[in-house]
Order: C-alpha cells, then sequence, then structure tokens
C-alpha cells in the first residue's frame, strides 16, 4: 500500500490544515474615530471644500482650538459606523462659492472611498454628503485672529 499525500504534498498529511500564516493569527479592530480621521482628513484635500461640519460644530471646534491643548478636530463634520469588514460615512461640508457642488461631492466620495479602503482593508458601503453651507467670496473667516500674538 502507498501513502496518500495531502494538498500540502507531504505523506501523512491527510485531513490536516496548512499551517496559519502569522499575519492572519488574531483579530484587528479598528475604531469609528480612527475611520472619521482618514475621512476628514481625505475630505478636505479635495479642491472646493472650504470646510467640515455644520455651522454649531464649527463654532464649536474654533472655541476648542482656542484652549490649550484643544487642537484642530481633523473628524469634525464626519461620522462612521464601522462593522467587521464594512463602514459607512455621513459627512457634512461647506464648499467654496462657485464650485459645482455636485463635482465637490463626487470628487469627495472618490478621494474619501479610496483613502479608508486604503488604509483599513474595509469595504465603504456608502458615503452620504450633507452641503451644510457655501463659502461667500466676502464672508470673514469663522475663527477670528486671536488676540494676543
Amino acid at each position: 500500500m502507498s501513502e496518500t499525500t495531502s494538498q500540502t504534498g507531504r505523506p501523512g498529511d491527510r485531513g490536516k490544515q496548512p499551517p496559519v500564516p502569522p499575519g492572519d493569527r488574531g483579530r484587528t479592530t479598528i475604531a469609528d474615530g480612527v475611520v472619521e480621521k482618514i475621512a476628514g482628513l481625505a475630505a478636505r484635500e479635495v479642491m472646493g471644500v472650504h470646510a467640515m461640519g455644520s455651522g454649531l460644530s464649527r463654532t464649536f471646534g474654533a472655541m476648542r482650538e482656542r484652549v490649550p491643548g484643544g487642537g484642530k478636530s481633523v473628524a469634525r463634520g464626519v461620522k462612521a459606523e464601522v462593522g467587521e469588514v464594512q463602514t459607512a460615512l455621513d459627512l457634512e461640508i461647506v464648499v467654496e462659492y462657485g464650485v459645482s457642488i455636485v463635482e465637490v461631492a463626487r470628487a469627495v466620495r472618490e478621494n474619501v472611498i479610496a483613502a479608508v479602503e486604503r488604509m483599513t482593508g474595509l469595504q465603504v458601503v456608502e458615503v452620504n454628503i450633507a452641503v451644510t453651507d457655501v463659502k461667500l467670496p466676502d464672508e470673514e473667516e469663522e475663527e477670528p485672529e486671536p488676540r494676543i500674538q
């Protein structure tokens, strides 16, 4: 009688599973906040996006930035729902006056999906975009210059 060989080609390995590569041992979880930061940065890279978030969130964000250690929130205006293999995103953006909102929204979707999928390996199932304002050329910035320099 001859010995049977398995898929690994070694005699006597019938029914045994091949060893699991070290990179596949264990589980990786990605927090919602991580995906939100990636999406926020990717959205800001698109020409025509002036700011992220609604008027209220931008106002609170401006106050937070003035507090020592507060820093700028790159996730402002982004909400992510992260599952094991998929994620869905909601973004609030402010566009520059004169740009095509449809084109800016398309470019934001494409950039956000590419960045999130490349960096996390998650499948982005949807990117919902709410345009909350238009930045007019003659409007003052919401974040005034600090009084003390």
